[in-house]
């Protein structure tokens, strides 16, 4: 969908545009159950996996704080709109926590890419969803103020007059 198209105007079609400065909101609470960590313990024969609460509490919060940013973004003004779209945020939050691990695998990195374009979190994915985020005019003004060359003062020059002093 091109909103600049004859088509999409033919069509009805319009952008939803979100905040350039992102959702001022409050996060909803994270909708997914906390991920349980195990490690292996024993020698061969006899090992088997045991809870590993620290892991799993570093996990959790790794999610809390990626949840937190998410719900920053421009995206998150539509997000709030609609909470049916909660869970695939929350998926993408937790796969991200994955594929930054080490047990993440090629499948893990394919999910995310694709529940990241659902949620609009890729230039794609604000297209597919309608979105484009605002172009934000008082933070380009004041780049354009700081970058703005300053204006010399204006140079006087001395003439020669006719009839001057002996």
């Amino acid at each position: 969908m091109d909103p600049k198209s004859g088509r999409s105007d033919r069509r009805g079609l319009t952008w939803v545009s979100l905040p350039a400065q992102g959702y001022e909101g409050e996060a909803p609470e994270f909708p997914l159950m906390p991920r349980r960590i195990y490690r292996w313990e024993g020698e061969k024969a006899s090992r088997h996996q045991v809870f590993d609460e620290e892991s799993t509490d570093l996990v959790r919060d790794r999610e809390t704080e990626l949840w937190e940013w998410a719900w920053r973004t421009p995206q998150a003004a539509a997000w709030a709109k609609e909470t049916w779209r909660w869970q695939a945020i929350a998926h993408w939050v937790r796969t991200s926590v994955i594929c930054e691990s080490d047990e993440a695998m090629a499948s893990d990195r394919g999910s995310l890419h694709r529940f990241a374009d659902q949620i609009g979190m890729t230039p794609a994915g604000l297209r597919e969803n309608g979105w484009e985020i605002a172009e934000d005019e008082m933070a380009k003004a004041r780049t354009e103020k700081k970058t703005k060359e300053p204006t010399a003062a204006p140079v006087r020059r001395m003439r020669a007059v006719s009839g001057g002093a002996d």
